[in-house]
């Protein structure tokens, strides 16, 4: 039996996700349909022509919300009392770590991106970082001519 490649069946999930959530809370478009991570993605591969008052801003704005709040939970779980005889939850840790997961997945689709091409452009900026710790990257270097080839 072959195993799908992981990070392809986290975006398949969390597009059925998504999708049962707009159709539960009768979610819509601005043509009065249902709204689906299909028309987000295509609305977010072409993104030099949307401005703020479309629907991939309007969603990336929610998702981004929503992974900031996830990151405040995590926040919460974390002990920063040294001196505390408190123990992490780390099962409730990992749970908010999934959680964020969700939302940033639904950012990166939203954004246009399935699960190769958020791995090559990872790839690319992981290749980016590295060659600017090579060059003892700092503010005073900062060049983002190297990021604007990232495609």
């Amino acid at each position: 039996m072959s195993n799908p490649d992981m990070l392809e069946s986290i975006f398949s999930m969390q597009t059925i996700l998504n999708d049962y959530v707009f159709q539960k809370k009768d979610i819509r478009d601005n043509e009065g349909k249902h709204l689906t991570m299909l028309k987000l993605m295509e609305q977010g591969e072409a993104a030099d022509a949307l401005g703020p008052n479309t629907e991939v801003n309007k969603w990336l704005g929610n998702y981004l919300t929503a992974l900031d709040d996830e990151s405040r939970e995590l926040r919460e779980e974390l002990l920063w009392k040294w001196w505390s005889k408190d123990h992490l939850n780390m099962q409730n840790i990992r749970v908010e770590i999934v959680d964020q997961l969700h939302f940033w997945v639904s950012l990166a689709m939203t954004a246009g991106m399935d699960a190769q091409k958020v791995y090559d452009i990872y790839h690319q900026k992981n290749k980016v970082n590295i060659e600017r710790q090579n060059s003892d990257y700092s503010k005073a270097s900062k060049n983002e001519a190297d990021n604007k080839a990232i495609g």
